[in-house]
């Protein structure tokens, strides 16, 4: 099939598989939307909380803000964001986000990349 529409809430949140349903939801998109190289992903930050931080090898990342308003730590830089803000990333940067008392929604797009991904150990938010 030359497209494909699925709503986003439909898609598995695969937060409670890792343990981060407490902090957020995340729903990667690609399968459902038979996306070859896209990466498309949307994630729910819950209100006053915060996820660890992870960073790419070779993906680069756009993140919008689409509801709420929060932070993003970059490589231990701290900014505000808030609702349609667009933040672009390079792949080796340290990125983590942080949700206002409203929560935070965004979506995610970048090449999809299996396995480029690494979860850092420390917590970006403690320093």
């Amino acid at each position: 099939m030359s497209y494909t529409i699925k709503n986003l809430r439909e898609i598995d949140d695969v937060a409670p598989r890792f343990g981060f349903d407490s902090i957020q939801e995340a729903r990667f998109a690609f399968r459902d939307l038979d996306a070859d190289d896209t990466g498309l992903a949307y994630h729910v930050i819950k209100p006053n909380q915060h996820g660890g931080a992870h960073r790419h090898e070779a993906a680069e990342e756009i993140y919008v803000v689409i509801a709420g308003s929060g932070r993003v730590n970059l490589d231990g830089e701290t900014t505000q964001l808030r609702r349609l803000d667009a933040v672009r990333v390079a792949p080796t940067v340290a990125r983590a986000f942080e949700a206002g008392p409203d929560g935070l929604e965004l979506l995610v797009f970048g090449p999809r990349r299996e396995g480029d991904g690494e979860i850092l150990p420390d917590d970006p938010w403690s320093a």
